[in-house]
């Protein structure tokens, strides 16, 4: 239960406050392709809301699309990665031109990130207008406040905010129904738009009016991918049981509440969502819609850590500093560097386009560009991992991407009224993804190449080479593992013609469980020979501990030490630092060098990661050319 109710609280906020906007949107007389009034036109519209959130979100994503996951992670990435270990052979080629398409559609969900939470919360507090016109000053000032509360609170974890805000979506899906039958009690007539029909007919019979209409209806299924993206956080089964018992049934029944209201009178459309409420109850319904459009933003926030952390780890960002928040659920975490990045962005959005409407065009090509790539990505896996026949991939395989490619079709239709924005912000983070991972691979070809094998070094230095002074005390050289020799470690050997009695080669792995008994902590490898004093060390740590090195190391018996008890009070550690410069090599254009310079200046801090003790750690840096 309360998964449940946390997953109502953080992955269905933005999916849940569509209504607020969606069908005003549609009908609204300032877009550049407006849906004419009418009794056809309102059954249509209607109707094609409800078979696209069936088809798209309760279809494809929470029947379909969630069951692919990476050990219980899902999203764009997860797929990617699931891409990468399925995909070999001839079918290489393809999944890296998926992969690299895949990466975009990532690109496209931070963009998504961004433009949320403004949309969200402007379009909220712009119902204050149906209260009194003479607040509309206040829209923007108070939009800023309570975007920079909401960042704020970030910081406390998924498991904490979903305790807070579980309850108050609950109120609020449940707010949406009562508000969606009054409607239909006052023009029951509009369940028939539950017909396909009437959804078909607008399509074919008015398909001037119903192309440029699907721009705006996705807005009813923003969010989609956040259900997937958040999968790590909460799981896949409190999710999807949220979306059928409670989640989908309140938006269809206010989505067909006001259709019911429009058809009663065509003045109604502008604030159909407001005006479902008695007059008296519109305040409180304002309040409660500011607070649940707050909470809309959080689901895509927490899918841009997801993504973010996934990316990370795949080699697409660099490290970041990631803090894990909960002890049940691996996947929920904090990303302090994305979180500011997105509050700072959301603030340029809602002052540079200060209405919702304004940011709606921008939307829809954010929402439909990631769901189109998720979808192809999904049946290659399917076809993969699973081994799908082709014939099923043919025809509900092509049955979704033909909806989705029409989606998409008309979305590209806005681009020129603000749909380039989501586009824009895309193709920046697919830039600096994709340059990420080609310098690192430059980056991690010559330092390998200057590292050389670690057993081979400790056998020359078994054997005096190179020739070197012996001097007291522990030295620790943090490594990414035991293959290769620390780059620290060679300089320090190389320019100082000095080794530490004792030498410790330590590698820090994390694992997928919260914590690692304390048995289990370390493995220690003499490497070959028990008299050399330089052993290597696997220290494991939970994904909710802190990786404390210098405490994990005061575990070592002098037995695996070699017979002696290593000197940790007076340990100096050692991190290896690369300094990066463009060089003369056409490893890639000279631009995106300087683009993957810049980005390496956000990786996190070893030494504050690993708790090493400042006043007693070295940082050897070797300079790389890319």
């Amino acid at each position: 239960m309360g998964l449940f109710l946390g997953a109502l609280g953080v992955v269905y906020g933005d999916i849940g406050t569509s209504p607020i906007y969606a069908l005003q949107t549609i009908f609204n007389p300032g877009d550049p392709h407006p849906v004419p009034v009418n009794t056809e036109n309102v059954y249509g519209i209607v109707s094609l809301i409800f078979w696209s959130v069936t088809i798209i979100v309760t279809v494809f994503y929470v029947g379909l699309a969630m069951r692919a996951d990476n050990d219980g992670e899902g999203g764009i990435m997860a797929l990617i990665t699931l891409l990468r270990r399925h995909v070999g052979g001839r079918g290489r080629k393809a999944a890296f031109a998926l992969a690299a398409l895949g990466i975009f559609g990532a690109a496209l969900f931070l963009g998504d990130s961004m433009i949320t939470p403004a949309i969200s919360v402007l379009s909220a507090v712009e119902g204050i207008k149906t209260v009194s016109t003479g607040l509309e000053a206040v829209i923007i000032p108070a939009t800023a406040v309570i975007i920079v509360m909401l960042f704020a609170l970030q910081k406390r974890g998924t498991h904490v905010i979903g305790r807070w805000f579980g309850p108050i979506m609950a109120v609020w899906f449940g707010a949406l129904a009562l508000l969606g039958v009054g409607g239909i009690a006052g023009n029951p007539e509009i369940l028939r738009a539950l017909s396909p029909t009437y959804a078909i007919d607008f399509v074919f019979g008015n398909f001037g009016i119903a192309f440029f209409a699907l721009a705006a209806v996705i807005l009813t299924f923003t969010g989609a991918e956040a259900l997937y993206a958040d999968m790590g956080h909460f799981g896949r089964k409190p999710i999807s049981r949220a979306w059928i018992a409670v989640v989908f049934p309140s938006v269809m029944l206010n989505y067909m509440g006001q259709g019911a209201l429009i058809l009663e009178d065509s003045g109604n459309v502008s604030g159909s969502f407001f005006l479902l409420a008695p007059e008296a109850l519109r305040i409180p319904l304002l309040v409660l819609t500011t607070v649940a459009t707050v909470i809309a933003a959080q689901a895509v926030i927490s899918g841009a850590f997801s993504v973010a952390s996934q990316a990370s780890e795949l080699g697409y960002l660099p490290r970041l500093r990631i803090a894990h928040t909960s002890e049940h659920q691996y996947g929920q975490i904090y990303v302090p560097w994305i979180n500011w990045l997105l509050m700072v962005s959301v603030l340029v959005l809602v002052f540079a386009f200060r209405t919702s409407e304004a940011l709606a065009f921008a939307y829809g090509m954010a929402v439909i560009g990631t769901i189109t790539i998720v979808a192809l990505l999904f049946l290659y896996v399917a076809r993969i991992r699973w081994g799908a026949p082709r014939w099923a991939l043919a025809t509900g395989g092509g049955l979704l991407l033909a909806i989705c490619l029409a989606f998409l079709a008309a979305s590209s239709t806005k681009i020129i009224h603000g749909a380039w924005l989501p586009l824009l912000i895309g193709v920046g983070a697919f830039t600096v993804m994709i340059t990420w991972q080609r310098g690192r691979e430059v980056v991690t070809f010559e330092r390998e190449s200057r590292e050389g094998s670690l057993l081979e070094f400790v056998d020359k230095l078994r054997e005096g080479e190179p020739k070197v002074a012996r001097v007291p005390g522990t030295a620790v050289f943090l490594d990414r593992g035991k293959h290769s020799a620390p780059l620290a470690m060679r300089s320090n050997l190389e320019q100082n013609h000095a080794r530490h009695s004792q030498i410790v080669i330590l590698s820090v792995l994390t694992e997928p469980v919260p914590r690692v008994a304390e048995d289990d902590r370390l493995t220690v490898d003499q490497l070959g020979d028990d008299r050399d004093a330089v052993i290597h060390v696997t220290a494991r740590f939970g994904y909710m501990e802190t990786p404390d090195v210098p405490r994990a190391l005061e575990a070592i018996d002098p037995e695996q030490a070699e017979g002696r008890r290593l000197n940790l009070d007076r340990a100096t550690y050692f991190l290896s630092t690369i300094q990066l410069k463009p060089g003369k090599a056409r490893t890639m254009a000279t631009w995106r060098k300087h683009l993957f310079i810049a980005t390496s200046h956000i990786t996190a801090d070893a030494a504050e990661h690993f708790r090493l003790p400042r006043e007693r750690t070295m940082i050897i840096g070797s300079h790389i050319e890319v």
